[in-house]
């Protein structure tokens, strides 16, 4: 079911499935709710999973002025106010696990346990480079298409490539409703880019789960470890085989994993 929610001085497009704990998903760059599509099917069973449109991203307007992760954290927190949410396993994806960290740290009563995807605290050389050049590719691709395509080699596996799992998502996206504009892409990777806990991490005190793809090119293992050894007790998982997005590519796997995690931090007992 979706539905807009009135947020924190702007609209928020939402998606809710299912019934049973709490669950926030939250997107990475230019993904609106229905990149979680796997997810809201396939947990909706055993919990209330809700995902929402970033600023700037699907359904959701990008409002005039600065944009930052805090903001999309405090859009976050208020969303969850405004479900009548007191407290949610969160999970957030490469962008959306900027915004996660900053949710937990900013509003650490809204965030009972915490799952980080394809996460950095800190942007080093390689990954401000590679966001450079998607900036200006954004604009300089000479179609949609071929911007999907070549953007997509730091997201998707050789073997989503290769199965055609790639260009199932490259027709979805292009057949879209509510296409990201390239102002709205740039803007959401700025702030992105700014984003900086690395200091901070250590006040996180939920349970968290850090997931890196074996194969994730965008935001390799090393810069999950770094998140996942700064924030106390938090546990680091490698995926074999996995790039940047595992949760689209081999759902059930990525679905049982954080069932029994967040079973394990109280939110219920996973299934057999």
């Amino acid at each position: 079911m979706g539905e807009y929610v009135e947020v924190n001085g702007t609209t928020i497009w939402t998606e809710s499935r299912g019934r049973g704990p709490d669950v926030l998903l939250i997107a990475g760059l230019g993904d609106p709710a229905e990149a979680w599509h796997a997810q809201l099917d396939g947990l909706a069973d055993r919990y209330r999973v809700i995902a929402f449109d970033n600023r700037g991203v699907g359904r959701t307007p990008l409002p005039e002025g600065p944009l930052s992760v805090a903001t999309m954290a405090d859009d976050a927190a208020e969303l969850l106010r405004a479900l009548h949410v007191d407290t949610a396993h969160v999970v957030g994806f490469s962008g959306g696990s900027a915004i996660a960290q900053e949710l937990t740290l900013r509003h650490p009563a809204a965030v009972h346990s915490l799952v980080l995807v394809s996460t950095w605290a800190r942007p080093d050389a390689y990954v401000t480079s590679m966001t450079r050049f998607w900036h200006w590719l954004v604009t300089e691709a000479p179609d949609e298409r071929a911007l999907l395509e070549a953007f997509f080699l730091w997201i998707y596996s050789p073997r989503a490539h290769a199965d055609g799992t790639v260009r199932r998502i490259v027709d979805e996206t292009l057949a879209f409703a509510h296409p990201q504009s390239a102002e709205a892409f740039q803007r959401q990777l700025e702030a992105f880019m700014r984003h900086d806990t690395l200091d901070r991490l250590p006040g996180i005190t939920k349970p968290t789960l850090v997931l890196a793809g074996e194969r994730d090119i965008a935001t390799p293992p090393r810069l999950g470890r770094i998140v996942a050894d700064a924030v106390p007790g938090a546990r680091f998982e490698v995926l074999p085989g996995e790039a940047h997005q595992p949760f689209q590519e081999s759902p059930g796997a990525f679905n049982a994993r954080v069932d029994a995690f967040w079973g394990e931090a109280g939110g219920r007992t996973p299934l057999p």
